[in-house]
Parts: C-alpha cells; sequence; structure tokens
C-alpha cells in the first residue's frame, strides 16, 4: 500500500490516490510551480472574495467570472461570457498566449485574437459555488491544452485531469462542495448543480493534496467546506502529509 497511517485503511482506492497524486504533480510540472508556492491562494466561497452585487443574472455571472479569472491569474486571456443556448462561439484549434500563462507579469493579448467563449447557465447564478467551479473547469480546460505533456492517463481521463488542474489553480473548496448537489425543487427554489467529473472524496483529496503543499492549516478549510465531508478531508491530510513522495519531493 501507498499509505499506512497508523495502519488504516487508505481513504481511496490506491490506484485513484495515485493517479491524483501524478495528477497534481503534472500540473506543477506543466503550469509553473512557482506561482502554484507564491501566488494561488485557497479561494474561499465569501463575500470577501467574491465583493459586490448587480441587479442582473449576466451581471452576476459576469462579476463572479472576472474575480475567478483573477484568482486563477488568467485575466489577460481574451474570453467572452456567453449564456448556454447562446449562438456559439468558434473556438480556436490552437491556443497560443504570448509570454507567461498566468499571473501580473503576463502579457495582455492583442484585442483581434481568437476569443474564447466561457459558457454558463443563468440558473445556476443562485448556486455560486457551482457557478464558479464550472468556471473554473472551462479555464481549466483551456490551460490544459497548452501544456507540453498529456495528463495521466487515456483522453477519457481529460475532464477528470481538468478538474485536478482547476483545483491546483485554488478552487478545492467550489468542487468538493459542489461535487454532489440534487437538482430539484420548486419554482424560484430550484437550484442547478453542474457536471462533475470527479467524486466528492476525490475532489475533497485532491483539495488536501493542494493545501499540505501550501501548508494550510485543516481549520482553514474545514469553516467553508460541507459537513459531512470535514472528517474525511482531516484525514486525508494526514495521510499526505505522511507520504514520503509528497513530503520529500513534493510530489
Amino acid at each position: 500500500m501507498l499509505f499506512n497511517w497508523f495502519n488504516q485503511a487508505p481513504l481511496l482506492e490506491e490506484e485513484s490516490t495515485q493517479w491524483l497524486l501524478d495528477t497534481f504533480n503534472w500540473c506543477l510540472n506543466q503550469f509553473d510551480s512557482e506561482f502554484f508556492y507564491q501566488n494561488s491562494l485557497l479561494v474561499i466561497p465569501s463575500n470577501r472574495h467574491f465583493p459586490g452585487r448587480v441587479d442582473s443574472h449576466h451581471g452576476m455571472a459576469e462579476l463572479i467570472f472576472e474575480r475567478v479569472k483573477h484568482y486563477a491569474g488568467m485575466t489577460h486571456w481574451p474570453c467572452d461570457l456567453v449564456a448556454a443556448g447562446s449562438c456559439a462561439l468558434d473556438i480556436p484549434t490552437q491556443i497560443f498566449i504570448p509570454g507567461h500563462l498566468r499571473g501580473t507579469k503576463a502579457v495582455p493579448v492583442a484585442p483581434e485574437w481568437p476569443r474564447l467563449p466561457i459558457q454558463y447557465d443563468p440558473q445556476q447564478v443562485s448556486n455560486p459555488e457551482a457557478l464558479i467551479a464550472t468556471y473554473a473547469h472551462t479555464l481549466a480546460h483551456y490551460l490544459g491544452t497548452t501544456a507540453q505533456q498529456k495528463p495521466p492517463g487515456d483522453a477519457e481521463h481529460w475532464p477528470y485531469a481538468t478538474e485536478v488542474l482547476a483545483i491546483f489553480m485554488g478552487f478545492g473548496l467550489m468542487f468538493a462542495n459542489s461535487a454532489f448537489n440534487f437538482q430539484g425543487g420548486c419554482g424560484s427554489c430550484r437550484t442547478v448543480g453542474r457536471t462533475a467529473y470527479l467524486s466528492e472524496r476525490e475532489s475533497t483529496y485532491t483539495l488536501a493534496i493542494f493545501c499540505v503543499l501550501k501548508n494550510i492549516p485543516p481549520n482553514t478549510v474545514t469553516r467553508h467546506l460541507k459537513k459531512h465531508l470535514r472528517g474525511f478531508f482531516k484525514r486525508a491530510m494526514k495521510e499526505v502529509a505522511a507520504d514520503p513522495i509528497v513530503t520529500l519531493a513534493h510530489i
């Protein structure tokens, strides 16, 4: 077994754990580990990280998206926010961003460059964590296409790998909290979830990898995490921190 903390059974199947570690390592190698350690934040679903309020669904969607781009270090990427069902925009077959892919040193792209569509469901504005995760996953998909090496696994692993990448970018709380959402209700009380690939536990475990590498205390996370995931998250942090591959080699 890869993990054997106090003789407890590993929290996930060994194959799943190893894939998450390998994929996080892919993120570190391909997408600027220095930016990760120096600049990436644990993004909190709160008014402090997402201040402001507007009167329209589209206005709120834009406000949230601009904050997501900021925390992702991708404010210079040319994107157009469109509601689901709008006319589809052409997606470039190859994405090229000059200079730094992420961060304040990045070079703004020229206005005439092809723009990347970011679709959202207006009803999802009532579920900000799901909306944030959806935005982050789309940005991670675009960022992931610039990698020099493919992520671990085959083509079917791509949406899972880009969710790991979005968690690596700092959005793990939103992925863990919105990995499972009952979509139902009636009238104005209906909530809209998102399409999730990683399970709740896989997202939470990846969040634990992020926090161990960033030296983020568990209590900083658990106060914002769904109650039934808090115990699992604390155990995951201990399991990750006890792994010599992580502690000695930063994965």
